[in-house]
């Protein structure tokens, strides 16, 4: 596994993973990130919100590629290894938590592609922000999640994240979670 800030040539990519993940949680009857169903009707305030922090560099891309991969490609072997899944690591988040001024990292975009479900990857990529997070001596972990999906819910509650309140949204009502590390 690997983790790289996601490059300027690869907005769409984050718009297809978005888009990817709709499309599953709409087959499972779950109503969150439908606003991603067709990323082309997705509110404008929406996309740039994306956009504002894909130009700050906040989001990263998971690669399936190994410490041996890594060693190959120093000996000129071109590797195309497929994303696993991503994420975006904000530094404040006013559109969630409001003027909240506590030093916290906040995760959004978090997806892992279905054919990697089952692998406890999350966990592993929730693992390495909290350790990034440490290193720049930030011992708090934010995210949020549709409340109408419990089954995420309870996901992030068995990571150690504790429910700390509620944020209605024009799409529904998202659980605010917070984890101390």
């Amino acid at each position: 596994m690997l983790i790289y800030p996601a490059q300027p040539h690869e907005l769409f990519i984050i718009y297809q993973l978005l888009q990817e993940s709709a499309e599953w949680l709409h087959t499972k009857n779950l109503t969150q990130w439908q606003i991603w169903l067709n990323p082309d009707t997705t509110p404008q305030k929406i996309k740039m919100w994306v956009e504002d922090s894909f130009a700050q560099n906040e989001f990263y891309f998971v690669k399936n590629i190994t410490q041996n991969d890594i060693k190959n490609e120093t000996k000129n072997v071109i590797l195309y290894p497929e994303i696993m899944g991503m994420y975006r690591l904000m530094y404040e988040d006013k559109m969630f938590w409001g003027n909240d001024t506590t030093k916290a990292g906040y995760v959004h975009s978090f997806v892992v592609r279905r054919q990697y479900a089952g692998e406890n990857l999350g966990a592993k990529i929730l693992l390495e922000i909290e350790n990034t997070l440490k290193n720049q001596q930030i011992s708090l972990m934010r995210l949020d999640c549709n409340a109408s999906n419990p089954a995420l819910c309870a996901y992030y509650e068995k990571q150690d994240f504790k429910k700390v309140g509620e944020k209605t949204m024009d799409w529904g009502i998202n659980n605010l979670y917070e984890k101390k590390i």
